[in-house]
This record gives C-alpha cells, structure tokens and sequence, in this order.
C-alpha cells in the first residue's frame, strides 16, 4: 500500500538518515541533536510503501517579491529517495501532490534548489535566477575616494539589518522575505563573520556587509548598499583590509555593475545558475501579478499553457489586463483557442513572468509559438525587472 502523508515525530530521524545518505553528509551527535530539536515534522512529507519511508521532502512558508509585491511561495528541499525505490515514480507523486497542497495553501509560485536543472524541467520548474561570483586581486579592490557617511561594526543584529535588506531585496524578483527566525538560524549561522553598517552623513543605515577575514582572503557573503554612497562607502571599507589579505571573494545580482566601475574591468567574474521557480496555480498568480500599466486595456491575449503535472493549469486562457496592469486569467473554449493562441510550457511561462527571460527571446529560441503581434503584446505587458536570491534552502 503507498501512502503520501506528513511525517510524525517519531519517523523524523528516518528521515534525516535519507538525507545524510542521498547528500552524502554526516552529521556529529551535536549537529544530529542540534536539527532534532529543531525540525519540524509539519514541514516534512513522506512517500510511504508498504509503511516504509521511501521518499521525501521539505515544503517550507516564504513570502517572495515579484515586481515590488510579495507572493506567497513554496520552498521545496530535501527531495530525496532511498535507492532501493528509485525510477518508480514515486517522487513524481509526491511532487504532483506537493503542487496541490501549495495551491490549496494560497502558494502560487514555488522554489527549489536543483541537484540536476533537466530533472526538475520534467516536472515544470525552471531556471529563473543566476548571480554573479566575483574574485579580486588585492591590486583590484577599488578606492573610491571619500565619502560623506561612516562604517560602524555591529553585532548580528537582524533589526538593524532587516530594513536594509528589505528595501534592498524588493527591486528585484525571486528574493524572499526574511523573519526573524530566517536571520537567526539561517543567514548567521551559514554566513559566518563580522557585520559592518554604512551610515550616510544624516544618520540613515544605506548599506552593510556580512564578511568574514579569514586566511589571507576577503569573503564578502553579503553586499548590500541602497545607493551609490553606500557601495562606494562599503569598498573603502574592503580596501582598509588591503594589508591583510590577498583577494576577495563577492556574490553579487547577475546584473551588477561592479566590473564598469573599475580602473581595469578584467577581473575574474562568473555567471553562476542557481534557483529554479515554477508557478503553482497560474490563474490565481496573474490575479497577483502587477502587468505594466498602459492606462488603457489591452486587447485580450489567447494563452494556450501545457503542465502536465498541474492539470489546473493545463489548457487554453483568455489573459485580460486593464489600464491599471490587473490582469486576470479564464478559460478559454477549445474553438477561441485554435487560431492565434500563444503557446508555452508552465516553465516558460514561469520563465517569462519571472522576469527571467523576455517573451521575444523565449519565442525565437521556440519556447514560446504563436504569432508575432502577440509575442509584441506580451512584450508590452510584462515589466523588466532583474532577479535575485541571496538565501539558500
């Protein structure tokens, strides 16, 4: 008999075996007791088959930001099989399954971390952020002269941090909402080192660095700055370190500019693909969805979307935005969406409302068919915002 279901308490160590064993880790007493007493079993569901744990994963509550608003996502991590019932289909399950429950939850976007991106395109996530890893010679770390603000060090304080971040994070699409609880058990503890603040010269927090100084190398885990002042302010402070260190190691948002910025641009830099994003429930996203307003509706847009896993999502949509950029999603009869119907995986539309990738590039590389005037108005419909996601889970 097979079983989808959430664990209990008493089968959470089975499950922190399961990992240890498919991610090939090993916990110390300390560290096994440590997660025990902070696990929770709510969060954790189980593929069963004759009463045995054969599959799982966590499905964890975030808030992500998409075009300045905040959607509810779900973080899916662990996913994990033991061999002896693998390429039975039993993580498809529990994916498919998994879809549901976000949807019933009001989840209408969803995360992961993939350990192979083809693995999870098969289930209709996608590709949806990159950043950009940069590494400085000593030589390379720029001065930019004086600045009118200060750097002050603080302790690991997540309310002096958190206003920074915040504003910082919702000019992009894809990052997450952090509580309290994700600054103190996440961020610090994986991002270990010294806190530094950027105070502008009216006593306004426009910047900070988690960095750590440890054998002969700069490890910038966090730069965050809300203005140029503060960026320029923050490298000085880099470059007060220049007799300790050799280089500096930076992960930064694929779109930045450092390298422009610099006497010689040719540093070392590397385009790194990191998370992939699938829409849930497609319908109840457009509902959220802040399109580009035009003040004037748009002529309606004939959507025909394929997710096989997600059969709420799969057929032919009318999409209406009006003047404001509120759209709305309904379907379509099978005769409206014959003739000059776009059409497109969950993937690519995720791709695409993500801000990833732009519908034209989508369409010419063949991800996204239809006529062109359509392709034209999507175009139009979608605003251009870059994305990022400085967590991890």
């Amino acid at each position: 008999m097979s079983e989808i279901r959430i664990l209990r308490q008493d089968e959470t160590e089975e499950a922190m075996r399961l990992s240890e064993f498919a991610f090939q880790f090993e916990l110390s007493p300390e560290e096994r007791a440590e997660r025990a007493a902070t696990v929770k079993p709510e969060q954790q569901w189980g593929y069963f088959e004759e009463g045995r744990l054969a599959a799982k994963l966590v499905l964890l509550d975030f808030e992500t930001w998409i075009h300045g608003r905040l959607f509810e996502m779900g973080g899916l991590a662990g996913v994990a099989t033991w061999p002896e019932y693998r390429r039975q289909g039993f993580v498809a399950q529990l994916l498919r399954h998994t879809l549901a429950t976000m949807r019933e939850r009001g989840q209408t976007v969803s995360f992961l971390y993939p350990f192979a991106f083809a693995f999870y395109r098969k289930y209709g996530w996608e590709t949806f952020c990159a950043y950009k890893k940069y590494e400085l010679t000593r030589e390379q770390i720029p001065s930019f002269g004086p600045t009118g603000g200060r750097i002050r060090r603080v302790e690991q304080d997540w309310e002096t941090l958190n206003p920074v971040f915040d504003a910082y994070v919702s000019r992009y699409n894809g990052t997450i909402k952090r509580s309290e609880d994700w600054w103190k058990e996440r961020v610090f503890r994986s991002k270990k080192g010294q806190v530094a603040v950027y105070e502008n010269e009216r006593g306004e927090d426009r910047g900070y660095m988690l960095y750590q100084v440890k054998e002969n190398t700069f490890t910038a885990h966090e730069m965050v700055f809300l203005d140029e002042d503060a960026r320029r302010g923050l490298w000085n402070f880099v470059r007060n370190h220049d007799s300790m260190v050799t280089k500096v190691l930076l992960q930064a948002p694929e779109d930045d500019e450092l390298a422009f910025l610099l006497p010689d641009p040719r540093v070392k830099q590397e385009i790194v693909p990191y998370f992939m994003a699938r829409i849930v429930d497609a319908a109840a996203f457009v509902s959220r969805y802040p399109f580009a307003a035009a003040g004037a509706a748009a002529p309606p847009l004939l959507l025909r979307v394929r997710d096989e896993h997600a059969p709420w999502n799969d057929g032919a949509f009318t999409l209406a935005v009006d003047g404001e950029g509120r759209g709305v999603l309904t379907p379509a009869g099978a005769s409206e969406a014959r003739d000059g119907a776009l059409s497109c995986s969950i993937g690519a539309l995720t791709a695409m409302m993500m801000g990833y990738r732009r519908p034209g590039f989508l369409h010419a590389a063949g991800m996204l068919d239809g006529p062109r005037d359509g392709v034209e108005a999507l175009e139009r419909l979608l605003p251009v915002r870059a994305t990022y996601l400085p967590d991890f889970f």
